[in-house]
């Protein structure tokens, strides 16, 4: 059997996140054969490699149009057998928002879903995405592609998945036409692995936001994700959330998986 470690991480800016050393400390310390990086806000010629080139990560970039903003990056020690970039909607892919990489045994995607912002003003886009996204999710199922995806959801599913539910439902990420977009996703078939092997757990979140020190007082979200297919949850062999590791408002989220 080969255990294949598997990791999602909301950076919140690579160039911070490099120049404080998180990245390197952080790969080079746990060694994830497989990173999705979301919020990556740079391209590949505003950052220094070596963090990963020296341990031998293969790199894909989707880059934003808009400089500075969002962005996604990919590394990955198992070389993929093809990569992709986006769903196909100018859009969304303008935004740089998604990598989809197959692999001998699964396809990943992972994506940083929109936030929609202190109002309703970029609800429909949201929405939008999520569509676009599941479409491609079944598209590849259809196909007989095991999945995994995983990401910033910028969604907590449920109460237990928020600290303060009242204050969150202020805004947006915890609204009920938000939410739903979760319980879609499950409804075809696939597994949010966190919830699934920590049923009952609480306090465990991946993201804080920066006002009066919310991180040290854990009054968190979890919105960042990692899902499978349902047929992949047997090799799932641990699920977890990195609290610990500092770098951006978020955290890294992960898996193990067992792969024959």
């Amino acid at each position: 059997m080969t255990a294949l470690t598997i990791c999602s991480w909301n950076v919140n800016g690579l160039r911070a996140t490099i120049k404080g050393g998180f990245l390197d400390t952080w790969l080079a310390a746990t060694r994830p054969d497989i990173v999705g990086m979301q919020e990556v806000k740079a391209t590949p010629t505003q950052v220094p490699h070596a963090a990963w080139d020296s341990l031998g990560y293969a790199s894909t970039w989707h880059i934003a149009q808009r400089a500075g903003y969002s962005g996604a990056l990919l590394l990955s020690l198992p070389q993929p057998k093809s990569v992709r970039c986006g769903l196909g909607v100018p859009e969304f892919d303008a935004e740089g928002r998604l990598i989809e990489a197959e692999y001998e045994t699964f396809t990943l995607l992972t994506s940083y879903f929109p936030n929609a912002g202190r109002g309703v003003e970029r609800m429909a886009y949201k929405h939008e995405y999520f569509a676009a996204f599941l479409a491609r999710c079944n598209e590849l199922r259809a196909q007989g592609r095991s999945l995994i995806f995983m990401g910033d959801m910028n969604v907590a599913h449920h109460e237990i998945d928020v600290a303060r539910p009242d204050e969150a439902l202020k805004g947006t990420g915890f609204l009920p036409e938000e939410r739903l977009w979760i319980d879609r996703f499950i409804e075809h078939g696939y597994v949010d692995t966190f919830r699934a092997l920590n049923p009952d757990t609480r306090d465990a979140y991946s993201y804080w936001d920066a006002w009066r020190k919310r991180r040290a007082r854990n009054i968190g979200w979890r919105i960042d994700y990692v899902f499978v297919s349902e047929d992949l949850m047997p090799r799932v062999k641990r699920a977890f959330i990195q609290p610990e590791m500092m770098g951006s408002d978020h955290c890294p989220v992960g898996i193990e998986l067992e792969l024959p």
